[in-house]
Formats: structure tokens, C-alpha cells, sequence
């Protein structure tokens, strides 16, 4: 994440919504949701949910050089491929 109150923290990418530019990142802005009871009898509870993040706020993490990093493409024959801007290994 590169901005908001988990600014920093490092997580893995659950689901991307490309329609809205959002991506869910597994634990990080979590939210609260208050339940209604669905059967009589039951009692209502508040469960934790992550919540959907612009993807402009979140950067891909190289593998081989551990950092935050823009992606660029390079062309292998028939195959395109990311790597990383920084270190220029594949990502």
C-alpha cells in the first residue's frame, strides 16, 4: 500500500474489480459490518471485512529485489514479459 492507514503494510491481491479500477488486498482496510440476526432466535454480530482499495494506491512488490516497483515489458521471442524497473529481472 502506498497511501491510507495501512500505508507500507504488504499483502496479497484477494480480487481485482477493473470496472471501478479497484483491487482487495487480503487484511489490510479492514472495515466493520454490523449483521442483522437471519433466524429467529440467532443474535446479530459485527464482522471484520476487507474492503476495496484504489489500484492506483497499491505498488507490485519485485521479487527479487524486495521493493515497490513500477512495471515495465520486455519482449522474449514470442512471449511478453513483466520485469521491474528497478532491477530489470523478471517479475
Amino acid at each position: 500500500m502506498l497511501s491510507g492507514k495501512d500505508r507500507g503494510k504488504k499483502a496479497k491481491i484477494l480480487a481485482v474489480i477493473p470496472e471501478s479500477g479497484k483491487v482487495i488486498l487480503e487484511g489490510l482496510n479492514m472495515i466493520k459490518r454490523h449483521t442483522k440476526p437471519r433466524q429467529q432466535g440467532k443474535s446479530g454480530q459485527i464482522v471484520s471485512k476487507e474492503r476495496a482499495v484504489s489500484a492506483a494506491s497499491v505498488a507490485i512488490i519485485c521479487k527479487s529485489c524486495n521493493k515497490a516497483t513500477r512495471v515495465g515489458y520486455s519482449i522474449d521471442g514470442d512471449t511478453k514479459i513483466r520485469i521491474c524497473k528497478k532491477c530489470k529481472s523478471a517479475v
